[in-house]
């Protein structure tokens, strides 16, 4: 694996997917979400932390 694949694979790891109570998926860093104790709990301060995976592959996906 070449260093970048290794870096990208770091991330990943680093990284957990969550859907919030109306449905919608975010793709969070693990360490922004340390007090999240259920999915249906997560802020909108911590979502603003997380990536909108609507935004990134559309609302149709």
């Amino acid at each position: 694996m070449s260093m970048r694949g290794e870096k990208i694979s770091e991330e990943y790891q680093r990284m957990v997917w969550v859907r919030d109570k109306d449905g919608k998926e975010y793709a969070c860093y693990i360490d922004d979400l340390k007090g999240v104790k259920k999915k249906e709990d997560l802020t909108e301060e911590e979502k603003e932390k997380c990536l909108d995976i609507s935004q990134v592959l559309g609302e149709s996906w």
